[in-house]
C-alpha cells in the first residue's frame, strides 16, 4: 500500500493488488503462461490447487474476498475469536505441507515462480498468527476491522443499494461478537497499540453514526431498512462499550512490548518480500542512500537561498502549502500536467483514461496515514472506481496540530504524493493489473514491488525533467522547490527504513523514533508521531526504499543488458507485466538470472 499511507487492499498475507476485470474465478487459466499440451494436465493440477488455496483464505477472511471482487463473500464477516485463529493455523500448515509437496518442476518459470510466492505466503501468514500475534495484542484489530468489512460493503456500488443493505446488516449482526472475542483475546497487548485503538474510536464511531447511513439513504425496502437500524445501533452500542472498556480495562493493564525482535523482523521481510540480506548489511546500504539526499537537499537549499540554512528553507518549504478546504483540490490539478508529461517523454503506457476519485481518507484510516490509493478488486467487474485518499485536518485538531498536518502537503510533497499514487505510480500499476499473468499475480505480491514502484517513481519523474518550469514547475525556484519536496519524501522512507529496524530489534525507543524523523528524515513534529505510530505495528516499513534501490538495480542492470536497444518505457511496461511479486521473481523474469538485487 502509498505514499505516506498504503494501499488499502485486500489482505492476503502478502499485498493483494486489485485491478479492474473480474472472471471467473474458479474456472479462469493462465492463458498468458499456457504450458504445451503435454503439460497442460500438470499446470491444471496446479491451477486447481490455488483456486482451492483462495477457497480456504476467503472462508476465513470473507472481507478479503469482497474486496477482491468475489461476492459470495459479501454477507459473511470473520470469526475473531481464538478458536477460529487456531483453525486457520491448522489450516495453513497443512497448506503450507501440500503446496510444498507439490513438484513445481513440472511448471513453467512464471507458475514455478508462483509456487515460490504462494508457499512464502503461507509461511508469512503462520508467522502474522503464531509469532507476531496481533490478534492478541492489537485492540485496533478489532475496531478497525469491522469498519473495514462495513466500508467495502458500502464504498462501492457492485450491486444494487438494497441488496448491499442486506450484505451489511448481515455482517453487523455478527460485530458485536467480535467485541466479545476482542475481550478474550487481548493480552497484555503494548500501550501504543491500546492509545491508538482509543485514538481511533471517535471517527469509526462518527462513520457507523453518520457515514454508513448516509451511503444507504437511497435503500427502499422498508424491512431491510429497519433491521439496518436495529443492526447499527447494536454496532454503535457495542463499539461505545469497546472504546469504554479499552480506556477503563484495557490501558490500565497494556504494558506488553510490541517488538517483534530481529529474528522474526528477518523471517518477516524474506516470507514478504523474498530479501536475506542481514538487517545490519540493509542498515549500511540505506544509510549511504540517506546521506546522498541529506547532502542532495542541502545543496538545492544553498542554491534557493545562500544564507540560510538547510532547517530554515525547510520551515519555509512547509509553509508553501494549500489551505484544508484546498487541498483536495491541489491534487486533481495534477493530473492532466503528469499524464502529459508521462505520454510525451513515453515514461510507460497508461492503459486507460479514466482518473482516480481524490476524496478524504475514512475513519479507520486517519491515524496512521496521511494519503493512500483505494482502489477495486482484481475480480471486481462492476464498481471499478479508485480512490485517491487524501487525510485532511480533523475537526478537533489544535490550531498547532492542523498546521502540523498541512506541513506535510506542501508544493513539493504535493507532486511527489501525487506520482507517487497516482501517475505513474500506485494507480498506473493498478491499470496494468488486468495483464498480469497468473491468477496468483492477481491476488498476492510483494510491497517492495508495490510501494517500491511508487516511490522509485518520485524520483525517476524528476530525473526525466518533470517539475522543471513548464512542466509541472512555474519557474525556477518552484522547480527546486519540488525536488527538496521529493528528497524530503524519500528521507521519510529513509528514516522509516532506520526506525523500523531499531525500534523492532530494541536500539532504538519510540521516542528516539520520532527524534530520528525529525532530524534525520527532515520531518514535523507531528509526521514523527504519526510515522514512529505506524513503525511499531508496521515495522518492514522499509520496503519503500528497499524496493526503490531494488527496482533501480534492476533498470541499471537490463539498460546493461540491452545496450544502446535499451528503452525506459518498455522496461516499465514489462516491469507493469509481470504483476507484483517480489523484485527477486521481476528480475528472473527480466534477466534471465538469479543475480542479487541489491
Amino acid at each position: 500500500m502509498s505514499k505516506r499511507g498504503w494501499v488499502v487492499v485486500a489482505l492476503i498475507g502478502l499485498i493483494v493488488v486489485p485491478s479492474f476485470l473480474r472472471r471467473d474465478w474458479r474456472a479462469q487459466a493462465n492463458a498468458s503462461t499456457a504450458a504445451t499440451p503435454g503439460a497442460d494436465n500438470f499446470l491444471a493440477k496446479w491451477n486447481a490447487l490455488v483456486d482451492r488455496y483462495f477457497d480456504d483464505y476467503f472462508a476465513f477472511h470473507p472481507t478479503a474476498g469482497t474486496s477482491a471482487g468475489f461476492h459470495e463473500y459479501d454477507s459473511r464477516l470473520e470469526d475473531y475469536s481464538g478458536a477460529a485463529v487456531e483453525r486457520e493455523i491448522a489450516a495453513m500448515h497443512a497448506w503450507e505441507a501440500r503446496v510444498e509437496a507439490f513438484d513445481s518442476k513440472g511448471l513453467d518459470e512464471t507458475n514455478a515462480a508462483d509456487h515460490e510466492l504462494l508457499l512464502a505466503n503461507i509461511r508469512s501468514t503462520l508467522l502474522s498468527l503464531e509469532t507476531i500475534r496481533s490478534w492478541e495484542k492489537n485492540a485496533d484489530v478489532y475496531s478497525s476491522g469491522v469498519t473495514e468489512s462495513a466500508f467495502y460493503i458500502m464504498m462501492r456500488k457492485f450491486a444494487p443499494t438494497d441488496e448491499r443493505l442486506r450484505s451489511l446488516v448481515s455482517r453487523e449482526k455478527q460485530m458485536p461478537a467480535v467485541f466479545a472475542a476482542a475481550r478474550e483475546n487481548l493480552k497484555n497487548p503494548p500501550p501504543i497499540y491500546t492509545e491508538i485503538a482509543i485514538e481511533q474510536i471517535p471517527g469509526i464511531l462518527s462513520f457507523f453514526q453518520n457515514d454508513v447511513p448516509a451511503a444507504f439513504a437511497d435503500a427502499r425496502d422498508p424491512a431491510t431498512k429497519q433491521e439496518f437500524a436495529t443492526s447499527n445501533a447494536a454496532v454503535i452500542a457495542a463499539l461505545e462499550g469497546y472504546g469504554e472498556w479499552l480506556k477503563t480495562d484495557l490501558l490500565p493493564r497494556s504494558h506488553g512490548d510490541y517488538r517483534i525482535g530481529a529474528a522474526t523482523f528477518s523471517k518477516k521481510l524474506l516470507y514478504d518480500e523474498m530479501v536475506d540480506t542481514p538487517l545490519d548489511k540493509l542498515l549500511e546500504i540505506n544509510r549511504a542512500n540517506m546521506r546522498r539526499n541529506q547532502e542532495e537537499f542541502k545543496r538545492i537549499a544553498r542554491e534557493l537561498e545562500p544564507t540560510k540554512t538547510s532547517e530554515q528553507v525547510l520551515a519555509e518549504l512547509e509553509a508553501d502549502h494549500p489551505k484544508p478546504d484546498q487541498l483536495l483540490q491541489a491534487f486533481r490539478d495534477t493530473f492532466d500536467g503528469l499524464v502529459a508529461f508521462i505520454r510525451q517523454k513515453q515514461i510507460i503506457t497508461i492503459p486507460s483514461d479514466v482518473r482516480p476519485i481524490v476524496e478524504e481518507t475514512p475513519p479507520f484510516g486517519r491515524a496512521l496515514s496521511t494519503a493512500s490509493m483505494d482502489t477495486p478488486g482484481p475480480y471486481e467487474k462492476v464498481a471499478t472506481e479508485a480512490y485517491f485518499n487524501v487525510t485532511l485536518p480533523g475537526a478537533n485538531d489544535t490550531p498547532e496540530e492542523i498546521e502540523g498536518r498541512m506541513e506535510d502537503f506542501n508544493v513539493g510533497t504535493i507532486i511527489s504524493t501525487a506520482v507517487h499514487e497516482a501517475y505513474p505510480g500506485h494507480y498506473v500499476q493498478f491499470l496494468w493489473t488486468p495483464q498480469a499473468p497468473t491468477k496468483i499475480r492477481k491476488l498476492l505480491g510483494a510491497a517492495t514491488d508495490v510501494e517500491g514502484w511508487a516511490h522509485y517513481c518520485e524520483q525517476m519523474m524528476l530525473d526525466e525533467g518533470y517539475g522543471q518550469p513548464g512542466a509541472g514547475a512555474r519557474d525556477e525556484r518552484e522547480s527546486k522547490l519540488i525536488r527538496l519536496g521529493q528528497l524530503q519524501d524519500a528521507l521519510l522512507r529513509n528514516a522509516r527504513f532506520v526506525v523500523g529496524i531499531q525500534m523492532h530489534r530494541g536500539n532504538m525507543t519510540f521516542d528516539q523514533g520520532v527524534e530520528f524523523f525529525e532530524k534525520e528524515g527532515y520531518q514535523t513534529h507531528q509526521i514523527g508521531l504519526v510515522e514512529a505510530k505506524r513503525g511499531t505495528s508496521n515495522p518492514t516499513y522499509l520496503y519503500y526504499t528497499l524496493g526503490k534501490l531494488e527496482i533501480l538495480k534492476l533498470r541499471a542492470d537490463v539498460e546493461k543488458k540491452q545496450g544502446a536497444a535499451f528503452s525506459l518505457q518498455k522496461f516499465h511496461d514489462d516491469f507493469m507485466r509481470q504483476g507484483f511479486p517480489p523484485i527477486k521473481i521481476v528480475r528472473k523474469a527480466m534477466l534471465g538470472d538469479d543475480s542479487p538485487a541489491l
